[in-house]
């Protein structure tokens, strides 16, 4: 088990308390013991941390004060990490925690694995069962493929990707270095490109080939579910540490920006620029070739129809939920909201003509 001292020098917090207690783990204050270390990123849980059993906490210098100058119980023999960021510094400290105790993927390919003889596979990398990999496919170095994973001709994965069982991943992709990519994402599948031919007696919705690819940056996850689609003759593009939900999609030729999070079921139209750091929330959506400026969020529900030229602004759109006999009236309004307007309109042009 890692010392307090290993772990404050790894992650570059200032220790208090004895150097040489040794923790196996995380857990959160009301259920951490001795040998855990939880971690206080809101004041507002500062009396729960006093009072919990965690052997270690990790603490902003402002509740630090606290906690001492407010002693709980197990507090004489607690060690505290003092971070800028506790959040973020509890967030590696768990990352680490979680490579001790997950399990280690041995190197090889397992004997039902289906790989062409012009994939290019490091030894160092695990392919698991029934995993098909097409031509001139090729991997870095560590690489984890698991169960019933495609990867189609001419993709490449870099080193140190981990990707878990049912993904498929279709040709011409490539994925950068330490991408997590989680069971049943589809990634490269057709953009939704069809050319309209109809007359006054018929016709047909023309498919538009899609020869694009798609490229994505490193220390990327992808949640499961997630479709990526290809870019009609360019890349769709997911940019560096960006961060995408479960059953999210994103449409062909779609940039997003570097260090973007995207929760569950957004959907991004197609040729839409999202910018670097932008924080789309849960179901949101977005038309069609847009900008979206950096740092940008969106509220869950929300619906883009525009672009955001303007960077840091927050957008939201939803309509509060409400009893449905409520909702019905305000309803009512809203569809006579024109009338009213022509209404108050004619009412303001007799006003100015009579005086």
């Amino acid at each position: 088990m890692p010392t307090a001292i290993e772990l404050a020098e790894q992650f570059q917090a200032s220790l208090v308390g004895e150097a040489s207690l040794a923790f196996h783990g995380l857990a959160p204050l009301e259920l951490a013991q001795a040998e855990q270390i939880s971690f206080l990123s809101n004041p507002l849980y500062r009396q729960q941390a006093s009072n919990s059993s965690a052997g270690a906490l990790i603490v902003s210098r402002a509740d630090l004060d606290f906690l001492q100058a407010n002693p709980g119980t197990h507090s004489a023999k607690r060690v505290y990490f003092v971070a800028k960021n506790p959040y973020a510094t509890f967030a590696r400290m768990a990352q680490y925690f979680a490579k001790l105790s997950n399990p280690i993927y041995v190197p090889g390919i397992h004997p039902s694995a289906v790989v062409d003889p012009t994939a290019v596979i490091p030894s160092s990398c695990h392919i698991g069962p029934f995993v098909q990999i097409g031509p001139s496919v090729t991997l870095g170095e560590r690489v984890v493929v698991l169960g019933n994973t495609s990867i189609s001709r001419k993709s490449t994965i870099a080193s140190d990707a981990l990707i878990y069982p049912n993904v498929s991943i279709y040709s011409d992709t490539s994925i950068g270095e330490r991408c997590i990519i989680h069971s049943g994402a589809v990634i490269g599948a057709d953009g939704f490109g069809f050319a309209p031919d109809f007359s006054a007696t018929g016709g047909e919705w023309v498919k538009i080939p899609q020869t694009g690819g798609v490229t994505i940056g490193n220390d990327v996850e992808i949640g499961a579910s997630t479709t990526i689609d290809r870019g009609a003759m360019s890349d769709t593009v997911i940019g560096s540490g960006t961060k995408i939900d479960n059953q999210v999609q994103i449409a062909h030729n779609v940039i997003v920006g570097n260090g973007c999070v995207i929760a569950g079921c957004a959907a991004i139209s197609g040729s839409t620029k999202i910018g670097n750091f932008c924080i789309i929330g849960g179901a949101a959506n977005f038309a069609g070739h847009l900008t979206i400026a950096d740092r940008t969020t969106v509220s869950g529900n929300t619906s883009i129809i525009r672009s955001i030229n303007e960077p840091g602004q927050h957008y939201t759109g939803v309509y509060p939920s409400m009893p449905h006999n409520a909702w019905e009236k305000n309803a009512a309004i809203l569809r006579g909201l024109d009338k009213i307007r022509q209404r108050l309109r004619l009412l303001d042009r007799d006003r100015k003509t009579e005086s």
